[in-house]
């Protein structure tokens, strides 16, 4: 084997036959991995490195397998982008833009399911209109609180007061809630999130959780 053909650079072995017993171990890394010859006088033979000398760590090219640096990358691209999501939703919450609430009834069936988590932005900075749901403080006659409501509004106005109605109610809701009243408008729904809310299917998903993350790290290659 020829040291060009071997590493496929212009590179030539000289051997001294008055120096048989000379070695030559010369290795060649790259992200791919590591190639290691050795050359003696008698030829240059394809060897393991670590037979010979010990590279440090920082030297240390370490092979993963396609699958595996597959799924980190790709768990961790998840991770962080999920991390971005949590954290900006945190300071819309906490600064009161956006409110998430779980849709208890079906009032709102099949637009939206009982489990499924909507995602409201305040009336200061949307403002609501015929067509969109609202979350509205429902209110008996004396203006005493009864629940919130989540139902379209199909006709009104802010000041007079909106027409509002469940899309599975056969006829609208007797309140006309005005601005006041609004919570904030639905701009989103998440589906069945809600039912995972409880305590239960939470400690099960955090395991499960747990569970993948020592798969995940039964793959790292020890330091």
């Amino acid at each position: 084997m020829s040291l060009r053909k071997a590493l496929g650079s212009p590179i030539e072995w000289f051997s001294d036959e008055s120096a048989s017993d000379s070695r030559l171990l010369l290795t060649v890394s790259s992200p791919a991995g590591a190639k290691s010859l050795l050359l003696t006088a008698r030829g240059i033979y394809d060897v393991d490195p670590g037979r010979y000398v010990q590279a440090p760590k920082e030297r240390v090219v370490k092979r993963v397998h396609p699958v595996i640096r597959a799924v980190t990358i790709v768990g961790t691209t998840v991770g962080w982008v999920a991390t971005a999501a949590v954290v900006s939703f945190a300071v819309l919450a906490v600064s009161h833009v956006i409110s998430p609430r779980v849709v208890l009834t079906g009032s709102m069936v099949p637009t939206i399911n009982p489990g499924d988590l909507e995602i409201t932005v305040s009336t200061s900075h949307r403002t609501p209109h015929v067509g969109d749901i609202v979350v509205y403080t429902g209110r008996r006659f004396d203006g005493t609180k009864v629940a919130d409501f989540s139902h379209r509004i199909i006709s009104g106005d802010a000041v007079n007061g909106f027409v509002v109605k469940g899309d599975a109610n056969p006829s609208p809701d007797t309140q006309h809630p005005t601005l006041k009243d609004i919570q904030g408008v639905v701009v989103y729904v998440i589906p069945f999130v809600g039912k995972l809310l409880n305590p239960q299917i939470f400690l099960l998903l955090l395991l499960a959780g747990f569970g993948g993350w020592l798969i995940v790290d039964s793959f790292r290659d020890p330091e």
